[in-house]
């Protein structure tokens, strides 16, 4: 097996990502100094990606220059999407590099727990039994002994339980648990706290103060020409998944600290009694000296110049005796060194994918544009071959060469997001190697180590093997480098719908990541489905090229369920993976590995009105699953919405946060409400009560809330059950409502017009009953209904019952 890196040198490493590499100018190099001179450190905890507060971050790291982290207990992946149909895991892998790229921003770290973001919670005791709590503790007490922050701040109050987001108190709770059970604490730990957290501007200002530390936190940043907020800003709106763009800010601007632990300092000095300097480490100070000097000291005009005096800031560095600050320093001070020699290094492949045992071609370029006395030793890559070169680097003078036969290792693991390798349970990520379970992502999954001589020190600077191109628009592109096996599978409709007993066809896309790929395909599942043929040879000539084949699969007699899998055979492999890769401009490239799985349903369903109209709302596929049990589906373009347009439809359907999203509800909603008027069917998905681009989302007055029921196993009574949307053409039970996932709804409206009819009722354990989840309207001859039931979740997995209601809602009157 490769052999994987030491801890600390994958978190401090330079990040190798598809964006270009750094290249620090001047006023960033200065800045790395005034940190590397810094020895203090603070950790922000809360739950989710966009939990953090990235005003604080930014202060931290850019006026106290401290090394400064997020620890997110999730990925978040059980929220929703914005931009694109990705949820749970594919989620979370956006979110995590949109987590890293407000990082890049506003000059964080970034941590993560094996927590899996199950959806929402009411509050910690219902988080805990579904979390792993133990495990939990142990990955946030493993961040505290790694990172070793002398202040933790809290996003979240742990005293008022059920007053948010469960996993929000939940990290609170475990932050102060961690601190109790480390040998050596924080000096201090703080609960961010602002008026929010009292109900009322008002309530704040009268709330007693005397245990908050109070300052101004939006500083101006001359070296970076923007304001502390305006910098948050530009983090913050890198969670454009969840749609959070910001707007930046200028002038005084206060942050609010409750002390739980430790003393409470001054505010203009939050590491008051913590020293910061270089004297807190044993032979400590003559590197401070050192260092100091050139901060003061620094040329703006020529780093370079400071190159002799870094180096032997390095050398004093590598004879410290903590092993942790000598870790930490000597990647900071290494990255410092490249920048003030304007260093470049970099391995680029001549292939974007391969597999193993292929050979490719690595090409490598090293310059150095400075003065100094720079010697490229040798090359070591995936820690295997060892490339001697003994080549000096003469000022500005490009050096490149290539490796025409590097062979891939076969001991090289698959690419794959290090959390998704191991089968997840729904609460947990399981990761056994424990080295890395804490980081958002394995930086030097490739790695090529260029041994550099300058001024006679060897030093070691690793990259990742990356593959690059030029691309038409966007001119010079980084893609991250993967290997992945010789064929994946994709099952193209994850979901199979048989309404009566008649087969179906089942279509595999295969592709191929190599050339001239041979090898069989075939179906995995129970036996009381059948399926022709028993497998499928294939030849598939060039590399990325896919071909298609097909399986006749026969459905059993009476209801059924089965989930099943494609199992590809090679002269090497024997798997059953499909290579789903996630591409948004903001973020790199994702791969991820996942078991190529799908799901047969035989079910009792009845369907009537057959042409559907869908607007596609803030992403979903509740379309595309609705084509499956035999519906013809128009996708609606928001410009194209009249009256006459609509009209050919049985019924439309508008996605999740259409009210939230489509800039053209705003006006155009009058034209939906004809559309009922005039006899037909309006199914409107969830909205949430932040940014609801009208207040007229319905012919009549409805209010949406917060209301949701996340137990989706809550009991279902039916207010209605004569009703005809729980009649036909399907009888409606409450077996419908068993194996849902994550949630039974969101967002449901609490209070509505006598128009209205509610269907259902549900309560999470210990609340009131909730009968916003289906509420119909009749307006004119048709049928306006809007529903918060989670159909975008449930449709996906398959759940009979939610396909059984949504064919009954489309089908009322019908």
């Amino acid at each position: 097996m490769i052999k994987k890196y030491p801890l600390f040198l994958l978190l401090f490493t330079l990040f190798v990502q598809a964006q270009a590499p750094k290249k620090p100018n001047s006023n960033e190099i200065y800045e790395a100094i005034q940190k590397l001179n810094f020895l203090g450190k603070v950790l922000y905890v809360a739950a989710h990606p966009d939990d953090e507060n990235t005003r604080l971050i930014t202060y931290f790291a850019n006026h106290y220059h401290a090394e400064t982290a997020y620890l997110s207990l999730t990925r978040g992946d059980g929220g929703q999407n914005l931009i694109g149909p990705e949820l749970r895991e594919k989620l979370g892998a956006i979110r995590t590099q949109e987590l890293l790229a407000a990082r890049n921003i506003d000059g964080g770290n970034q941590f993560f727990t094996r927590a899996n973001d199950f959806g929402y919670s009411k509050e910690p005791n219902e988080t805990f039994s579904i979390w792993n709590k133990e495990q939990v503790l142990e990955d946030v007490i493993q961040v505290m002994e790694t990172f070793q922050p002398d202040i933790v701040i809290n996003r979240f109050n742990h005293r008022t339980p059920g007053t948010t987001h469960g996993h929000h108190t939940a990290s609170a709770i475990l932050s102060l648990e961690a601190y109790n059970k480390l040998s050596t604490k924080p000096s201090r730990v703080f609960f961010n706290t602002s008026w929010w957290f009292y109900g009322s501007e008002e309530a704040f200002e009268k709330a007693d103060k005397s245990n908050l530390l109070t300052f101004n936190a939006n500083v101006y940043y001359p070296l970076k020409g923007k304001s502390n907020h305006e910098i948050a800003a530009l983090s913050r709106s890198q969670h454009k998944c969840q749609g959070f763009g910001a707007t930046g800010s200028r002038g005084s601007e206060t942050e609010y600290l409750e002390l739980l632990k430790g003393s409470l300092p001054n505010a203009s000095n939050i590491f008051e009694g913590i020293d910061t300097s270089w004297n807190k480490i044993k032979n400590g100070a003559t590197i401070g000296q050192i260092l100091n000097k050139i901060e003061v000291n620094f040329d703006f005009k020529n780093p370079s110049n400071h190159i002799p005096e870094l180096v032997k800031a390095y050398l004093l560095i590598q004879k410290l005796d903590d092993s942790y600050w000598k870790t930490t320093k000597t990647n900071q001070i290494s990255k410092i060194i490249e920048a003030c020699s304007g260093l470049y290094l970099e391995a680029i492949t001549s292939t974007e994918k391969a597999t193993k045992n292929e050979t490719i071609t690595i090409n490598f370029e090293a310059i150095n544009r400075s003065n100094s006395n720079v010697k490229l030793l040798n090359i070591s890559i995936l820690n295997q071959n060892k490339k001697t070169e003994n080549k000096v680097l003469l000022n500005n003078e490009k050096v490149n060469f290539e490796e025409k036969n590097f062979k891939i290792p076969n001991s090289i693991e698959y690419t794959n997001l290090f959390w998704l390798k191991e089968k997840p349970t729904v609460g947990m990520y399981q990761v056994s190697n424990k080295s890395i379970r804490i980081l958002p992502e394995e930086k030097l999954q490739f790695p090529v180590i260029f041994s550099i001589e300058i001024e006679g020190t060897k030093i070691d600077f690793v990259k990742n093997l990356v593959y690059k191109k030029n691309d038409p628009e966007k001119g010079e592109t980084y893609i991250p480098f993967s290997v992945l096996p010789e064929v994946t599978s994709e099952i193209v409709n994850k979901v199979s719908i048989f309404n009566n007993n008649e087969p179906k066809e089942i279509i595999v896309k295969l592709k191929s990541n190599k050339e001239n790929s041979k090898g069989t395909a075939k179906l995995i599942l129970d036996s009381s489905w059948k399926v022709e043929p028993k497998e499928i040879p294939f030849s598939i000539a060039s590399k990325n090229e896919e071909k298609t084949i097909l399986f006749k699969v026969f459905p059993p007699k009476n209801e059924s369920s089965t989930d099943f899998s494609v199992e590809i055979n090679t002269n090497t492999e024997k798997h059953q993976l499909e290579c789903v890769e996630i591409k948004y401009d903001h973020i790199p490239k994702q791969t991820i590995l996942q078991p190529s799985e799908g799901k047969l349903v035989k079910l009792d369903i009845q369907i009537k009105g057959k042409n559907i109209g869908y607007l596609i709302g803030a992403g979903d596929e509740v379309g595309k699953n609705l084509e499956n049990i035999g519906y013809q589906i128009t996708y609606i373009n928001p410009h194209e919405i009249s009256v006459e347009n609509l009209n050919k439809f049985d019924a439309v359907i508008l996605g999740i946060r259409a009210f939230n999203t489509i800039e053209e509800l705003k006006f155009k909603n009058k034209e939906l409400f004809q559309y009922v008027s005039n006899g037909g069917n309006l199914i409107v998905q969830y909205n949430t009560t932040n940014g609801l681009l009208t207040k007229e989302v319905a012919p009549y007055e409805l209010v949406i809330s917060r209301d949701r029921v996340t137990n989706e196993k809550a009991k279902i009574t039916f207010l209605n059950p004569n009703h005809p949307v729980l009649n036909a053409p399907n009888k409606i039970t409450t077996k419908d409502f068993e194996n849902w996932i994550q949630e039974q709804g969101l967002y449901y409206p609490n209070k509505w017009s006598t128009s209205f009819t509610p269907i259902l009722s549900a309560a999470d354990e210990g609340e009131n009953q909730k009968e916003g989840a289906l509420l119909i309207a009749k307006h004119g001859k048709g049928n306006y209904i809007y529903t918060g039931l989670s159909f975008f979740r449930e449709l996906p997995e398959g759940v009979s019952g939610a396909y059984r209601l949504l064919a009954n809602l489309i089908s009322l009157d019908k």
